[in-house]
């Protein structure tokens, strides 16, 4: 782990029971970057005749890792809910390890933007899905801005 201040960070975001049943795990997390892990294991197949991955496993993956870099640019109290998620798909993902990258591109009071990287063990540059998170940032006691810490 990059830094031992994401701790509660990183244990509130494995707490959640999604992120559980897919065995999603932080690989790194740092000021403006996440990256996490997906173990594969055969139930997240979405096309058996290759076999590759489902797309859905792929767009959790991505979503999770945009929210997690934003929260890195946050406040303690301030929460992150998702505006809007751009996936492109590239190429079908191999039946291995599913790992996802996200970077803060831009980081406004209410809106952050992330650029997002599906990958597989190896080979970084060879993405499977990129895509654009973009992110609502409730900061704590913006009622105005419906700031109520859900999301």
């Amino acid at each position: 782990m990059s830094s031992s201040s994401y701790e509660p960070l990183i244990d509130l975001f494995e707490s959640v029971p999604f992120m559980a049943f897919l065995g999603m795990r932080f690989e790194t997390l740092e000021d403006g970057l996440s990256v996490l892990r997906i173990p594969f294991r055969p139930e997240l197949i979405g096309n058996p005749e290759l076999p590759a991955l489902h797309g859905g496993v792929i767009s959790a993956l991505l979503d999770t890792c945009g929210g997690a870099a934003v929260w890195t640019r946050i406040g303690e109290h301030d929460r992150v809910s998702t505006v809007d998620l751009r996936v492109d798909y590239l190429r079908p993902g191999r039946p291995e390890d599913l790992l996802g990258r996200a970077r803060v591109i831009r980081a406004g009071n209410r809106v952050a933007v992330t650029e997002l990287r599906a990958y597989q063990p190896g080979a970084p540059d060879e993405p499977i899905a990129v895509g654009t998170g973009v992110y609502n940032i409730h900061r704590r006691g913006d009622r105005r801005r419906g700031g109520n810490g859900a999301g």
